[in-house]
């Protein structure tokens, strides 16, 4: 069986392998190692664009798609039938948290305005102005998968109230459907989407989605940049009636002059929350972990189905 996965590294990470497992390392999507017809596995670069995805064709023979990211968007329109496609669902769940949880906290308690107060060497007294806090916060989290739950948990020591959000409810589970959030987001002052990228979610948070959050409120987009409506949200920030944190965007990447880079209220990082030194082990032992399922004829875990 050949494998290609994407990093030189992940050969040793990927533990003990059956017999006849051949891995190759195809760094880039574009530069073939071998042939490509004798491809049965393939691992691509991670946070791989649509143009990696289009190169399905000239990979004949493949049977797995394991991808590094949670996210399948660019993917799932293009895998042909009889292929698997997996995602790294759990391999991102706590940095993705530790993201969001920082990026909460950084904006509530104002440390983007602090650090451009620093650039302009102005220790001003209206800087020492009381500023918001996490701690006791109504938090709303829009995708109750396996990311959500990592933000629940990460936010549980500062005793927020988190209500749960998933396309269809799940009263057993106290999760509720997204045909709730016109009632519930009115009582939400931190509102975190971690939602995949499908037509369902395309545009979910829009004008009245964003019109229905209270004065004062944080949105906080973790999820992909066109699941937020940018004009939309765009004309919110500039009200100063809420506030958003933004590790994606639409258009991503963002680019310059575009006025989401001007407004006040708007943090932004470059789809970098689940980007951290301790990715390749885990992602790597997924699909080590994979590789033996599917040589030993087993069921592979994490295949997509465009659900949150």
């Amino acid at each position: 069986m050949m494998v290609w996965i994407a990093h030189e590294a992940g050969r040793e990470l990927l533990g003990e392998l059956p017999a006849g497992v051949r891995v190759e390392v195809c760094t880039d999507a574009a530069t073939w190692p071998s042939d490509p017809a004798k491809v049965d596995f393939w691992v691509p670069p991670f946070l791989a664009t649509v143009r990696a995805a289009d190169q399905l064709a000239k990979l004949p023979g493949v049977r797995v798609v394991q991808l590094l990211s949670a996210g399948a968007d660019a993917w799932t329109d293009r895998v042909p039938p009889g292929v698997q496609l997996c995602d790294a669902r759990g391999v991102h769940d706590k940095p993705v948290a530790e993201w969001v949880l920082g990026a909460a906290i950084g904006v509530l308690r104002r440390f983007p305005a602090f650090a451009r107060a620093q650039e302009r060497e102005d220790w001003a007294t209206k800087q020492y102005t009381p500023t918001p806090e996490l701690t006791g916060k109504r938090v709303l989290i829009v995708g109750a998968g396996s990311i959500g739950r990592a933000i629940e948990e990460h936010m549980a020591p500062f005793r927020v109230t988190v209500t749960r959000v998933a396309r269809t409810g799940r009263p057993a589970e106290d999760v509720h459907g997204v045909d709730e959030l016109a009632r519930l987001l009115p009582y939400a002052e931190v509102v975190v989407v971690v939602v995949p990228l499908t037509d369902e979610t395309r545009g979910l948070v829009d004008a009245a989605f964003l019109a229905a959050m209270p004065d004062g409120a944080l949105l906080i987009n973790a999820a992909r940049g066109p699941v937020v409506d940018t004009d939309a949200l765009v004309a919110e920030l500039a009200s100063g009636r809420i506030e958003a944190a933004l590790d994606v965007t639409d258009p991503e990447p963002l680019p310059g002059g575009h006025p989401l880079w001007q407004l006040p209220g708007a943090f932004i990082t470059p789809h970098t929350a689940g980007s951290v030194v301790g990715l390749l082990p885990r992602a790597y032992g997924l699909v080590g972990a994979q590789l033996r399922r599917f040589a030993a004829g087993e069921p592979l875990i994490n295949q997509v189905s465009g659900g949150y």
